[in-house]
């Protein structure tokens, strides 16, 4: 079998979910920054390590023109098949829990439809983009393919950009504090996504009064 055909038959082996979710990425345009669905999430999980911990909650808000739709957010919690007690007391989960929770495999479809092709913010974008990768591994799945946008990065440059040098990791709780964002519900996922939407928007407010509020300064390089 010729590779082209090896990869469409692999292809077409891919659920009809992920491919749809392949999809949104076909007819992408290009568009300016205030006509740009913007995603802002956060996952909980059970620890630190990609591969041995598991995503105990993800919760998500979305924003267009530096409106969030708050009516639009989306919050999935997980059934657990890793379990670490000392985690209840940062994000208060507990195993068994009375909130509805799905399997990781129908979390994994309600994040994919919810996220489509936009652009995802996140703080310390990195964590959260690979445990939903390392989800999407576990279901032979592929990537996300989405752009990230890190806020811990962003707000870097607005500093630098307004009055001083400085390149430090930061937490949210210190970009909320600097840039006056209510700290609401505080280490859920969907309370961290609509404080990492608040400190994001308040970032480019920041850029936008220096004019520099565009594409180039926004995405990673």
């Amino acid at each position: 079998m010729g590779f082209l055909n090896w990869f469409s038959v692999k292809k077409k082996n891919y659920p009809e979910f992920w491919l749809a979710y392949l999809d949104t990425f076909k007819d992408q345009v290009n568009t300016d920054i205030s006509n740009t669905r913007f995603i802002a999430f956060d996952t909980e999980t059970t620890g630190f390590d990609y591969t041995e911990d598991r995503v105990l909650s993800i919760g998500a808000v979305s924003f267009i023109n530096k409106k969030i739709d708050i009516n639009q957010s989306l919050e999935l919690y997980i059934k657990q098949d890793v379990f670490k007690a000392e985690s209840v007391k940062i994000h208060g989960i507990l195993k068994n829990s009375k909130v509805n929770k799905l399997t990781e495999l129908e979390a994994i479809k309600a994040f994919l439809a919810y996220i489509k092709s936009d652009i995802l913010i996140a703080h310390h974008a990195n964590f959260d983009r690979n445990m939903i990768n390392e989800m999407l591994l576990r279901h032979g799945l592929g990537r996300l393919k989405n752009k990230f946008i890190d806020t811990g990065a962003l707000y870097n440059k607005s500093v630098h950009v307004i009055y001083r040098d400085e390149q430090r990791p930061h937490t949210l709780d210190e970009l909320a504090k600097e840039l006056n964002a209510p700290l609401v519900d505080r280490h859920t996922a969907t309370g961290d996504a609509l404080i990492t939407a608040l400190v994001f928007l308040k970032t480019l407010a920041r850029l936008d009064k220096r004019k520099h509020l565009n594409w180039g300064y926004l995405m990673p390089k």
